[in-house]
């Protein structure tokens, strides 16, 4: 017998909602309803996210569900991190809902560190330093703004409260506020003591796989889905990301979820706080059964994605199929850029910001479009090895694999690249594994699937994966060499 469940997965540039069936010990994804995810930007409020309108098409996506007629379980709804709803008394979002490119956030860091040095809030939360962490967002909204929220939700769970009402901060999105502990699983009573905020202002925290309620009347009789449960599985994607590699029991493996952002690293029992995992500005998120993903988030497509949208703008329109082909018509390591930079975080122009490091640290200036997509792809793979190999420090392990998961697993030439770079075998796929984490979570939650070892072992089952071995070992030593001259 079939079971079906939704997933509804908002990511930086597209949201979606997502049928999942699990059936004779497999699971398949559909897609039923993508819409664009593109921030407003206004003179008043800076970048911010069009909720009403997001929230309209999740509603959409739930009518096309309810038209089929299917005996659907449960809906989950996960997001990127950091962003957040501010939820006055009566629970209504209080707009805006900033986006974490907004220009506001030096003033929050700002802010914060004259509360609580930098120090102390990593020893208390574990998780580095990123501008736009919910912790310094917060900081840099108005005492008004502050003194009307009576919760602060983050983002995917802010989602889940909209479809059934419950508020409540799933633990692997919580973890990436930075005001989070994660040795005692609760919001940090010293961060918060020091920025003078009530801790109460902040959701209650629940583990991954809470059943949170039911769909709201008005939504169950609208869309003709009825009472279906909303679970809050891992609202964080990439904890529901995490959840979906397909891993086999060992501890010589590390993932990257590749997309718009990459996030790379490991999945301890443990959290690993020291000064040393300070200085390499590792973070100690949570994942599923209260795992620990030790991270570095980097940047990923972005820089890509940036090029090709200004090229659009010049009237020249690629998919990332042709993308990809013009990089490998490209002569190799004309050119590096630390992909971290800052320069690169939210620039103007970005094949004007490669441009201009390109010049600073006296390189080549990429000559046709296929050299400036080859140079951001090789760069991004020298930077995973860098942060692989200060993860194996940190943890003293040996890795053999990477698995890469997320719409990057598609990228057959960064695969390679990265297998290249890293030295390590590179499985890649799923490519839908954000939402097939979300779905493998409900079907635990709901006693549909033993445990999340079974449920690695289903979606290993039931998805194609594609193996890249290293090649090129000298080439790709020299190249690395020339890169750490960057200072990633």
């Amino acid at each position: 017998m079939s079971t079906y469940y939704l997933a509804c997965d908002f990511g930086a540039e597209s949201g979606r909602l997502m049928l999942g069936t699990l059936d004779g010990g497999k699971l398949a994804l559909e897609e039923l309803h993508r819409f664009p995810n593109i921030p407003l930007d206004n003179e008043e409020h800076g970048l911010h996210w069009n909720i009403q309108e997001l929230f309209a098409e999740v509603q959409k996506g739930l009518a096309i569900a309810g038209a089929r007629g299917l005996p659907i379980s449960s809906i989950s709804v996960d997001g990127w991190g950091v962003d957040y709803f501010l939820l006055d008394a009566s629970g209504e979002i209080i707009e805006p809902t900033f986006c974490y490119r907004n220009e506001r956030n030096q003033d929050g860091v700002d802010h914060v560190f004259s509360k609580i040095p930098w120090e102390q809030v990593y020893a208390q939360t574990g998780i580095q330093f990123i501008k736009f962490n919910s912790l310094y967002q917060l900081g840099a909204e108005t005492p008004e703004r502050l003194k009307q929220a009576a919760t602060v939700l983050p983002l995917g769970d802010g989602f889940n409260h909209l479809l059934c009402g419950v508020a409540k901060a799933e633990a692997s999105m919580a973890s990436t506020t930075q005001m989070y502990d994660p040795r005692t699983g609760n919001w940090s009573t010293p961060v918060l003591e020091a920025m003078g905020w009530d801790p109460s202002m902040l959701a209650e925290i629940v583990p991954s796989g809470t059943r949170l309620g039911i769909l709201k009347p008005e939504l169950a009789d609208a869309s003709g889905l009825g009472d279906i449960e909303v679970i809050a599985t891992c609202s964080h994607d990439t904890g529901a990301a995490v959840a979906a590699v397909p891993s086999t029991p060992g501890e010589d493996w590390a993932y990257l979820s590749s997309g718009t952002w990459s996030l790379i690293g490991l999945e301890l029992p443990e959290p690993i706080i020291s000064d040393r995992s300070r200085e390499l500005n590792f973070t100690n998120e949570i994942g599923y059964g209260n795992s620990i993903r030790l991270l570095r988030n980097v940047t990923g497509m972005w820089v890509v994605q940036e090029c090709r949208r200004e090229w659009e703008k010049l009237g020249q329109s690629y998919d990332y199929a042709q993308l990809a082909q013009l990089a490998e018509e490209a002569e190799p390591f004309v050119t590096l850029i630390n992909p971290d930079d800052d320069c690169f975080f939210s620039p103007d122009n970005m094949i004007q910001a490669i441009d201009d490091f390109c010049r600073r640290s006296n390189q080549t200036v990429p000559a046709t479009h296929g050299a400036y997509v080859r140079c951001a792809l090789e760069s991004l793979a020298l930077l995973y090895r860098r942060r692989l190999e200060q993860a194996a420090e940190l943890t003293g392990r040996t890795l053999k694999y990477l698995h890469i998961v997320g719409g990057g697993s598609k990228n057959a030439l960064l695969n390679q690249f990265s297998a290249n770079a890293t030295g390590m075998e590179v499985i890649a796929g799923p490519a839908e594994a954000t939402a097939l984490g979300n779905i493998i979570l409900q079907a635990i939650t709901l006693g549909h699937v033993k445990d999340h070892a079974d449920g690695r072992r289903i979606i290993r089952e039931s998805m194609d994966v594609e193996v890249f071995q290293p090649q090129d070992a000298s080439t790709w030593e020299t190249a690395y060499e020339q890169f750490s001259k960057f200072g990633a």
